[in-house]
């Protein structure tokens, strides 16, 4: 039986507690209204840092434990995230069940914002898939606690640039490991997602002169990239299967699973997607078996969250960026500690951003 398999039954057999127990976190929050078909979850899974920040998706899950794993482990995956980018920030994420393209309304994105508003802080959302910067500016009508703002409301606008610009540094430093060099001129680099990350991590890619092949499910997004750039379309079902020298997941997380392993061939993963692991542990030991580079998610996809707690701060764009390029040197010892201790770069990671929390609270410092 397959790792997800198994969540899956684990999640239809144990209670929302057991799952905050075995991931540490705070809280939950499941938030309904009949009338605007609003279903969603909110997930807090630790403020000891500060409060929790954590973009909102909209998905059409096909249950509502599959929607709860989903935004357990992104929501522990922003704990991780803030932690490694120094941040005074928390981990939290919120998920919103329905189809982004037919079931958005103001009025669902308003209710949703009252149901953040009614967490006094304790949670700070933004724009996640499925959640467009208009979208934010629906549930700001109904809470002061967002992020992601149009620079004419004073925000920082969308984040998926700096976010882009974060892999593009986590993709250059694991090419310096691995390569001795961090061009990436006539690298190989399999994009997969055209969405907005995806999108702008192609246009860094190519003014460098990589040969790029692009996947998304939704052939609009693809024809869109393709007619601006010189791309290799690549089917979706074809993509594990596909040669190339780096592989840049940036849709859905556990792209990198027992099916996925068989058959993908690659010196580095490194892209925006959170949760690439399906099974962090077991994937992490195979990833190090096969050779394979792996930046961890949530390292090199933190230019978002950078800019984002920069406009909770007092948004300076420079600055965002500026920090988002320290993602580059983090990266290449993270690499080089998992190298040197035999160790999944997931792993080493983790432990970093934990002994940081760690720290703080032993000193009960107010963030």
């Amino acid at each position: 039986m397959l790792y997800s398999e198994m969540a899956q039954k684990t999640a239809a057999s144990e209670g929302t507690l057991f799952h905050m127990n075995q991931m540490g976190h705070e809280q939950i929050v499941y938030c309904h209204d009949e009338a605007t078909g609003l279903k969603a979850i909110i997930a807090i899974h630790n403020t000891v840092l500060g409060p929790s920040l954590g973009g909102t998706r909209m998905w059409p899950y096909q249950s509502e434990n599959d929607a709860l794993k989903d935004v357990l482990r992104l929501s522990r995956g922003m704990t991780y995230k803030s932690a490694l980018a120094g941040l005074n920030l928390g981990g939290g994420k919120a998920v919103i069940i329905g189809d982004s393209r037919k079931d958005k309304s103001e009025a669902l994105l308003r209710r949703f914002g009252q149901f953040v508003e009614s967490l006094s802080g304790k949670y700070i959302t933004a724009e996640d898939i499925g959640i467009s910067t208009r979208d934010i500016e629906y549930m700001a009508e109904e809470t002061n606690h967002i992020a992601g703002l149009p620079e004419s409301r004073g925000g920082g606008g969308d984040p998926s640039p700096v976010t882009a610009f974060g892999v593009y540094m986590g993709i250059k430093a694991s090419a310096k490991y691995a390569y001795g060099s961090d061009s990436l001129e006539g690298k190989r680099i399999l994009v997969q997602g055209a969405g907005n990350v995806g999108s702008h991590l192609v246009e860094l890619l190519s003014k460098e002169g990589a040969i790029i092949a692009i996947s998304d499910i939704h052939e609009d997004k693809v024809a869109a990239l393709a007619g601006r750039f010189k791309l290799e379309v690549i089917q979706h079902d074809k993509v594990y299967e596909s040669p190339m020298d780096i592989y840049a997941p940036c849709a859905l997380g556990a792209t990198i699973n027992d099916e996925t392993m068989e058959v993908l061939q690659c010196d580095i993963i490194a892209g925006g997607a959170n949760n690439q692991l399906d099974d962090e542990i077991r994937h992490g030991a195979m990833l190090i078996d096969r050779s394979m580079i792996y930046a961890p998610d949530f390292l090199i996809n933190a230019g978002g969250i950078i800019n984002c707690y920069s406009e909770v701060i007092g948004y300076n764009r420079d600055e965002a960026y500026r920090k988002t390029e320290g993602i580059y040197n983090v990266t290449l010892n993270v690499l080089k500690t998992a190298a040197e201790k035999r160790k999944p770069a997931q792993a080493v990671a983790i432990d970093l951003a934990i002994d940081r929390i760690d720290a703080i609270k032993s000193i009960g410092a107010r963030m």
